[in-house]
């Protein structure tokens, strides 16, 4: 309760992704606006007085040519002019006007003069640049309330040369800029806001169902399934991992009880089998106490020559001889029993070619396979495997056995093998009906008798298989069956290996 109260004052994904959208959106204006305030004035004038400069090298270059003069050099003065809005005057030394923007080239000498030396003069001007050959101040005209970049210098040729722009209020230009930038930056905030509310709506819908979901499987209810819609991948992706996560879960858990059951059985037949080997005990002991106690006596008779003939001697040895016999007899039936219950049989792993086995095999059942017209195939070459050659025919007689009594359709049984890297899968294949996929697990346990879920039981026993798999445990291999879809194959494995494996004792 402590940690649900804990967590219902954290914020929501709604109110996270908000804040963070609306903090960038924010952020971002607040930076342009402080960019603008601090940098767009000297960007601005860096700009033009590159104008400047780039203007006057080109000028330059064409007094060096002899081209100032030329037809050919007026589009590119005028480029010069209008790229920059720059006013150019380049007169000789002796006044004259050599190139001008201006149609009245004396109004603009005028101009330059009283910018330079002027009234322009009265409200101060700034040394800008001064390279040698030329030089930029940046002017304020108090009486336009307007700056100006002005270059003046001389050219390689000896004229002399002005260039003036002006520049536009960048205080005012910077104002009209942050206004705009905080309009645009409520207008994305607002927008923020409703983009939020719609995106995180329907990424938070999805992540609520799992939330339950989760919650549900905490009190260990599997009954709610994410249901996929139109989600993003990942959530999607997430949904269908949580359905997997509730089955199996539940799955789990079901045979978790189920074990616990089985567990709760098998500590009930542990002590049934507690009692039955006090029972076994007991009995044994009972059993034996008779034979036991007139071998001794019969002994110590003969010890103490009670009598002394040799009738009585031999009568004192006929019973010990005969008490000791009924002894060794009931051991040997406790013993075979014992085997018999618990298979406790021994396991020969030799090396042996299991194609001539399965010769010998297909051999004892020809009159079978020729009464019932079934058509068999095995061509497989030499092939050695280790195993107990006796228990191998047994498991490959039941199998034929098998397939000779459920073939049906083309009646074909084909014998092939498969290698598998140090093992080699034997298998009997049939055409006929499939084995239910639901039944497969259980063809394998012993009197498995129902119609149609035994579908490969053979003979009525309902115990060939369960030899099958006994023999293939007692081997360390496995066996199986799978379906086709003309037939069904049965199939087992045995070690090719140089080296025998080591067989259950």
């Amino acid at each position: 309760m402590k940690n649900h109260m804990k967590h219902s004052h954290k914020r929501s994904i709604t109110t996270q992704i908000g804040m963070v959208i609306i903090a960038l959106v924010a952020g971002t204006v607040l930076l342009c606006w402080f960019l603008n305030t601090t940098f767009l004035g000297q960007y601005y004038s860096k700009m033009k007085i590159a104008q400047l400069e780039s203007g006057y090298g080109e000028i330059d270059r064409a007094a060096t040519n002899g081209r100032l003069n030329d037809d050919e050099f007026d589009v590119q003065f005028d480029r010069i002019s209008a790229n920059g809005n720059i006013e150019i005057l380049v007169v000789t030394s002796d006044g004259t006007v050599v190139r001008s923007t201006s149609n009245d080239s004396v109004n603009l000498t005028r101009q330059f003069m009283d910018v330079l030396f002027g009234a322009a003069s009265d409200s101060g001007r700034k040394n800008v640049e001064n390279t040698g050959s030329y030089m930029i101040l940046q002017v304020t005209d108090s009486r336009m309330a307007s700056e100006y970049l002005v270059l003046w210098g001389t050219l390689e040729d000896g004229n002399l040369i002005m260039m003036r722009t002006a520049l536009e209020s960048i205080r005012e230009s910077v104002q009209i800029s942050n206004r705009f930038l905080a309009y645009i930056g409520l207008s994305g905030i607002l927008v923020s806001i409703l983009v939020v509310m719609l995106v995180t709506r329907r990424i938070t819908r999805p992540i609520r169902q799992l939330t339950q979901i989760a919650g549900q499987m905490s009190e260990l209810d599997f009954s709610a399934q994410y249901e996929p819609g139109h989600d993003s991948q990942e959530i999607e992706q997430l949904g269908i991992y949580m359905n997997r996560l509730s089955s199996t879960l539940e799955r789990a858990i079901s045979e978790l009880k189920t074990a616990n059951n089985e567990l709760k059985s098998d500590i009930a037949k542990k002590e049934q089998i507690d009692e039955m080997r006090k029972e076994f005990l007991s009995n044994v002991s009972h059993e034996l106490k008779t034979p036991l106690a007139l071998i001794q006596g019969y002994a110590e008779g003969l010890n103490e020559c009670i009598n002394d003939d040799a009738e009585s001697r031999s009568f004192y040895c006929d019973v010990i001889m005969d008490e000791a016999g009924k002894m060794n007899r009931m051991v040997q039936k406790l013993l075979t029993l014992n085997h018999l219950e618990f298979g406790n049989d021994p396991v020969t792993i030799d090396r042996f070619d299991i194609t001539e086995l399965i010769r010998g095999v297909i051999e004892n059942n020809s009159l079978l396979l020729r009464q019932n017209e079934i058509r068999l195939s095995f061509d497989e070459p030499e092939a050695y495997v280790w195993g107990d050659e006796f228990q191998i025919e047994e498991v490959m007689t039941n199998y034929l056995s098998n397939a000779i009594h459920y073939v049906a359709g083309d009646k074909l049984i084909r014998i092939f093998y498969t290698c598998k890297e140090d093992v080699l899968r034997i298998s009997v294949f049939n055409t006929g009906s499939h084995i239910p996929d639901e039944d497969i697990a259980h063809i394998w346990d012993k009197f498995y008798k129902v119609d149609k879920a035994r579908t490969r039981e053979y003979g009525g026993s309902g115990i060939g298989l369960s030899i099958v798999k006994a023999i293939m445990d007692s081997h360390h291999r496995t066996c199986g069956v799978c379906n086709h879809p003309d037939g069904v194959e049965f199939w087992f494995e045995l070690d090719k290996n140089a080296v025998a494996p080591t067989a259950k004792e």
